[in-house]
């Protein structure tokens, strides 16, 4: 597996055992710890506002049926990332900074558009996650929610530039809200255990369910994680020590598989709340609104509070990581970088002006898969031709297994996504 990779001569277990034998326990579990922390920022894209109502929906329609398919999704998503981090490990540089280095000046041009585009109508739903969150728990109007939203998110970004581990705490911070949140649901809903278990490894597609598990599989990759990876794993690069660097991919795969699968986990135990609460009661429930309305007659006011915190934190991290995304891209292919709080009125301001027009919250999310849908080959093709390519890689370039997985998950994730917007365009 780890030769398929790029990384023939260390595996986890190895690495582990060596620095283990080499300085303690002690010392080699502080060494870990102290690198996780980029693959935590990524990982709450995958468990953003957008990902809620089709996991919702999923679980209130279909039961448990659906879970093989997040942990399909996930897999996908787990390569997908590990390609990015190994990019920049290997070069020192973004994927958009290589982007603009390898392609034409028109190509380029063109990518950063619609990959601006893309940031910009990403933060539309995480904005909105906060906005509904502040909304369902303290009663604030949309439009000011996500006021109060876009403000949080600016003071966590000013730490970046001179305490960038201190935001990645915050976020790592963030996602444990959500885990705990989540525990609490599952153990307020008591789903039927052995049922997880089955649907977890048993793909299968009821009648009626295609377009949802499209939708769970379509949005999985998002396009300003692929950017935003290769930029944040630069602060692990050990210069150009190659054998630093190889360490440093294996570090990176374990903050993946801890991360990427910890939020496997949350979408899971969403999809899982809905089923045994909605399903259960033969309740089809499609937005976040009527799941959090719906909680608090079925399993009391602390179930609605913990999905509430949950929305919040989700909001608030995810719009984070998409602004500091758009930053990587605005700096990749431009070569420049603005102040933080002009950026983050780049990406409020649509959202605002969207929200003020009375656009309902599930117009916005439709919009923002159908820019996803439409930036994802943009970033996913670069990605696997720079990482297979030996020229630009040297050691860490993809062997045969790796860029052939990669290369059918982007077809399969391209192609879903291609029917996402062709859906959204013709209803």
């Amino acid at each position: 597996m780890w030769s398929s990779i790029g990384a023939p001569e260390y595996s986890p277990v190895r690495l582990f055992r060596d620095s283990v034998e080499r300085i303690g326990l002690g010392a080699t579990l502080k060494r870990v710890m102290v690198f996780l922390g980029p693959a935590f920022l990524v990982s709450v894209g995958y468990m953003d506002p957008g990902n809620w109502g089709t996991d919702i929906e999923g679980g209130s329609r279909f039961g448990y049926s659906l879970l093989w398919v997040i942990l399909a999704s996930n897999l996908m998503a787990i390569l997908m990332q590990m390609l990015s981090a190994k990019l920049g490990l290997a070069t020192g540089k973004s994927l958009p900074q290589l982007s603009r280095e390898r392609f034409s000046k028109p190509v380029a041009v063109f990518l950063w558009i619609t990959a601006e585009l893309a940031a910009i109508t990403t933060d539309l739903a995480e904005v909105l996650g906060g906005a509904v969150a502040f909304n369902l728990l303290f009663g604030l109007p949309l439009f000011w929610g996500a006021v109060l939203t876009g403000a949080i998110v600016g003071l966590i970004l000013m730490l970046e530039e001179r305490h960038m581990r201190r935001v990645e705490i915050i976020i790592i911070g963030m996602v444990a809200v959500i885990g705990l949140a989540y525990l609490i649901e599952i153990l307020l809903s008591r789903p039927e255990w052995g049922q997880l278990v089955v649907h977890t490894v048993t793909p299968q597609l009821p009648l009626g369910s295609t377009l949802v598990a499209v939708g769970i599989i379509g949005a999985t990759v998002m396009p300003h994680n692929l950017y935003l990876h290769s930029a944040l794993i630069q602060s692990r690069r050990q210069g150009e020590n190659r054998q630093a660097n190889h360490r440093a991919l294996t570090l990176s795969i374990v903050d993946l598989g801890l991360a990427l699968n910890g939020a496997w986990l949350v979408n899971s135990a969403i999809l899982i709340m809905s089923a045994a609460v909605f399903h259960g009661n033969g309740l089809a429930v499609t937005t976040i609104q009527e799941a959090h309305r719906t909680l608090a007659p079925l399993l009391g006011p602390l179930s609605a509070f913990a999905f509430a915190v949950a929305l919040l934190a989700s909001g608030l991290s995810s719009s984070t990581t998409a602004t500091m995304a758009g930053q990587v891209i605005m700096e990749g292919f431009l070569r420049t970088r603005i102040n933080v709080w002009v950026r983050r009125a780049v990406t409020l301001l649509p959202a605002l002006v969207v929200i003020g027009l009375g656009l309902g919250p599930l117009k916005i999310l439709v919009l923002s898969q159908v820019s996803l849908s439409f930036q994802l080959p943009f970033a996913m093709i670069p990605l696997i031709l720079f990482t297979q390519d030996k020229a630009l890689m040297g050691d860490f370039a993809n062997r045969r297994r790796t860029t052939a997985l990669a290369w059918i998950s982007a077809g399969v994730i391209i192609s879903l996504n291609v029917l996402l917007l062709w859906q959204a365009l013709v209803r």
